[in-house]
């Protein structure tokens, strides 16, 4: 479809807001009904408050005002043509909650995915349920990242803040709260809490029965093609020219990232390296009428996705949603970009252009060093909340750069276990699409990852890909493209796996494994 088609289908100038809610900083742009940036951006830039005992919190009336000043700056870098923007959507770091009081304003901090101060309720969770039927029935495991766990935490240890707390929402649904005076949780968003029966598409009751907290102190679920009119007195009158604007549910970053990046449809696996790093592919989710599978309830034998039953989430892995029809099957980790700041700032490395040369020119895996690289405990595949990162094999002349290039390694290698478990869901898969800041800043970094995994890594030629993908999906709802092929992702250069050095890192990813099992896996209890 020609770009010119696509105009003609709407209004020449329809444009779209878009709010990318992130760990470290909060985009707004505008894109034309083609998917394309207009050129006017915001980034507001913010660091997530940490405590000695596993706590990553942020303010969130300090992020809603974050994210009204960067409404405000990008309403008034478009000027005139702010009239053209038709819709406004968002997506938003996921795995977040905070409590809101009657009056509707936030008593509690935002809970981030990455805080694992809950790890004792994740024990207490395993030894109530039977942990791979929740699997299979929310798409997620017990861990520190997910509401089961955290609402019991907060149980012990700030019952006042429950107690306090009418409601329970994200970050992007408190926006929308405060904007327009309603709760409405996207399928997506959901489906990253833990709590969502991913078959049914409602909240999981016999989950949430066991926790302190209600099915109705969470917000009404909704698809991100519903969208909400209509802002409250206030912000009418400081963005009149958003007055008529259609407000899409916020979305989860991943979901984003991947339509973004061009991944939407079982062909292509996405690899997004941010401040975290996470690999994906959609797939139709059981409810889908477009789904091959039966549901799980009458699950059938010998699965044509590689899966011992037709249906199951594999081991390792989580199930996301992009929207009621399709799900997200993948892994995230929690390390990635930030890994990468951490270690550049601890070891002192503060030449970038001289750091990727001295990188580049280091054989793989000629430093002696294994790393498991679990700053902020493990996600996916082994979900162990608790997990600290270990450095073995230091001496006195390991440099600096040897141990960042140990920590790259280390996180291509976390990654290698979730792309081996990708193909049995999607054995059709034969494009890695990359995106994210700290790939793009980092082309090393890709070759490596390229190299562990023994497949082509094409860098995505969209700068911006998690907010173009909701841009796209903005596009869909209001009818200008009728699917996300109708607008493909650009693509940029292909990182090309070398055989030598696949063999080598095959070897390193075992010795790793072999580490994160005495280590990590089967470390003794105390």
């Amino acid at each position: 479809m020609e770009k010119s088609d696509i105009l003609n289908l709407k209004s020449e100038m329809t444009w779209v807001l878009t709010l990318d809610i992130g760990t470290s900083s909060l985009r707004a742009m505008l894109f034309d009904a083609t998917a394309q940036p207009t050129g006017a951006e915001v980034q507001i830039r913010y660091e997530m408050h940490t405590t000695a005992d596993g706590g990553v919190e942020a303010d969130p009336d300090e992020m809603f005002e974050h994210a009204c000043h960067a409404m405000d700056q990008i309403l008034a870098a478009a000027g005139p043509d702010a009239q053209s923007i038709k819709a406004v959507g968002s997506d938003s770091l996921v795995g977040n909650i905070l409590g809101v009081d009657a009056a509707g304003r936030a008593v509690t901090p935002v809970y981030t995915y990455a805080d694992t101060r809950a790890a004792r309720e994740v024990t207490e969770l395993r030894a109530r349920f039977d942990e791979r039927a929740v699997h299979q029935r929310v798409g997620t495991f017990f861990h520190t990242s997910y509401l089961p766990a955290r609402f019991l935490w907060l149980a012990r240890a700030h019952p006042d803040l429950l107690a306090r707390s009418r409601w329970w929402m994200s970050l992007g649904e408190y926006f929308l709260f405060r904007w327009l005076g309603r709760r409405v949780c996207s399928f997506s968003v959901a489906s990253w809490t833990g709590l969502l029966n991913r078959q049914e598409l409602a909240w999981d009751r016999e989950l949430v029965a066991a926790l302190p907290i209600s099915v109705e102190q969470l917000s009404p679920l909704s698809d991100f093609d519903t969208p909400l009119h209509g802002l409250v007195p206030e912000f009418a009158g400081r963005w009149p020219t958003l007055k008529s604007a259609a407000f899409f549910p916020t979305v989860g970053d991943g979901a984003a990232a991947n339509l973004g990046s061009g991944c939407v449809n079982p062909t292509q696996i996405a690899l997004t390296v941010g401040t975290s790093s996470a690999m994906r592919v959609v797939l139709p989710g059981p409810t889908s009428p477009h789904s091959p599978l039966p549901p799980l309830s009458s699950p059938t034998e010998g699965g044509e996705r590689g899966l011992g039953v037709r249906g199951e989430v594999p081991p390792g892995l989580w199930a996301y949603r992009v929207d009621k029809n399709d799900e997200l099957i993948g892994g995230a980790l929690n390390e990635g970009g930030s890994l990468y700041a951490w270690m550049e700032s601890t070891l002192r490395l503060d030449d970038a252009t001289r750091t990727e040369a001295e990188l580049e020119a280091l054989a793989p895996d000629a430093h002696g060093l294994t790393m498991l690289p679990f700053l902020a405990g493990e996600r996916a595949p082994g979900w162990v909340s608790d997990a600290r990162a270990d450095i073995l094999g230091l001496s006195l002349n390991t440099r600096p750069i040897e141990i960042l290039r140990a920590g790259l390694e280390a996180v291509a290698y976390r990654l290698d276990l979730v792309f081996e478990l990708l193909r049995t869901v999607a054995p059709d898969a034969h494009e890695v699409i990359a995106s994210g800041g700290a790939l793009m800043h980092s082309p090393v970094w890709t070759q490596i990852i390229a190299d562990v995994l023994g497949v082509p890594v094409m860098a995505s030629g969209e700068p911006e890909a998690t907010s173009r993908g909701i841009a796209l999906l903005a596009l869909k709802g209001l009818g200008v493209i009728n699917r996300m092929e109708d607008l493909p992702a650009r693509l940029g250069v292909s990182f090309l796996p070398d055989a030598g050095r696949h063999e080598i890192y095959t070897q390193a990813v075992k010795r790793q494994q072999k580490w994160y099992n005495l280590l990590i896996k089967e470390k003794p209890t105390t």
